[in-house]
């Protein structure tokens, strides 16, 4: 059975109060709306960040090294595939090309992601993970949309309400805490 895949693309990296020395990356489906929070390490966050600034370090960062190390060989990272999701731990492939050989390596989402940004690879995440896991929004938005208009805000707080309630009726605390992380985000100036 082929499963239906959706790109993503990474909208936001914020500080997580759920878990200390934790970021939430947001993950939006690209032309779409649905919104995928996942928790990840500082390291991973700091690396996403340096990489979408386009900030350089005197020095290679892991996943510089690595993405650095893999041209060197001659392989090309195809994709990253968020293929599992098992009590909120995501679980991802690195589909892989070296001549004629294409290797999938299970990897973190969040190596999965900074590597995929640093070596411009698509992210995908199967639909149905996407539909159990994700934050519904009203309208579609991109890394670079400015959210200026008030009315749009408001409409997006007042469903990341729904979701947080949604979530704490459900006992999902994890998911719950994801979701208010997201929501002291939007409240932020």
């Amino acid at each position: 059975m082929n499963k239906k895949k959706i790109e993503l693309q990474v909208l936001n990296i914020s500080n997580s109060q759920a878990q200390a020395g934790a970021y939430a990356m947001v993950l939006g489906e690209i032309n779409g709306m649905r919104q995928l929070p996942v928790i990840i390490g500082s390291a991973e966050a700091q690396s996403m960040m340096i990489e979408m600034r386009g900030i350089v370090p005197p020095r290679p960062l892991t996943h510089t090294l690595f993405a650095s190390v893999l041209k060197v060989l001659g392989a090309t990272l195809l994709r990253v595939l968020i293929y599992k999701v098992d009590n909120g731990v995501f679980y991802s492939y690195l589909y892989m090309k070296t001549e004629e050989t294409i290797l999938r390596i299970d990897a973190r989402t969040s190596d999965a992601v900074a590597l995929a940004l640093r070596m411009d690879a698509p992210i995908f995440i199967y639909d149905d993970i996407l539909e159990a896991e994700c934050l519904k929004t009203e309208h579609s938005i991109t890394p670079t949309q400015q959210t200026d208009d008030a009315a749009t805000q408001k409409k997006t707080l007042k469903q990341l309400k729904e979701a947080l309630q949604n979530a704490i009726d459900a006992e999902d605390y994890e998911r719950a805490a994801q979701l208010r992380d997201i929501i002291n985000q939007h409240k932020k100036p």
